[in-house]
């Protein structure tokens, strides 16, 4: 499976409005992260969790070694961008830690236990990152 060529298809489906091939369109969002390095946008599909007004997005990379690209672009350069449904905006992201972390963390497990299964083929921490409009 070519990661970045099924990303491709997702986001132009998403941004089509219409249905997402073998997901849950109202569970994705498009996140863009100015890169790190580089300083050009990148764009990458995910799935969210909405608890309350708070907008929760989990940097697992299904329990790969090392943290995705789209995180270590925001923890360089936390405003984002942010498409949901039909409406866009800029957001600051936020990752969260201590307790916070912990007790969000346990609940995103309890909802989708499959985060468990990331956890357990990695040694790190997985981060948790609230999404706050601008």
């Amino acid at each position: 499976m070519d990661v970045r060529e099924t990303n491709r298809r997702v986001i132009a489906q998403f941004r089509a409005g219409g249905e997402v091939e073998g997901m849950h369109r109202d569970r994705l969002l498009l996140l863009t992260t100015t890169g790190a390095r580089s300083g050009r946008p990148h764009t990458a599909p995910m799935m969210f969790h909405r608890e309350g007004d708070r907008l929760l997005v989990v940097a697992s990379a299904m329990g790969a070694p090392t943290h995705p690209h789209w995180y270590t672009n925001l923890v360089a350069r936390p405003r984002v961008r942010v498409e949901l449904g039909d409406e866009a905006f800029d957001a600051v992201a936020t990752t969260l830690t201590g307790e916070e972390r912990d007790r969000v963390w346990s609940r995103l497990v309890a909802l989708y236990p499959f985060f468990a299964d990331h956890a357990a083929a990695t040694a790190r921490t997985i981060p948790v990152v609230e999404l706050t409009r601008a």
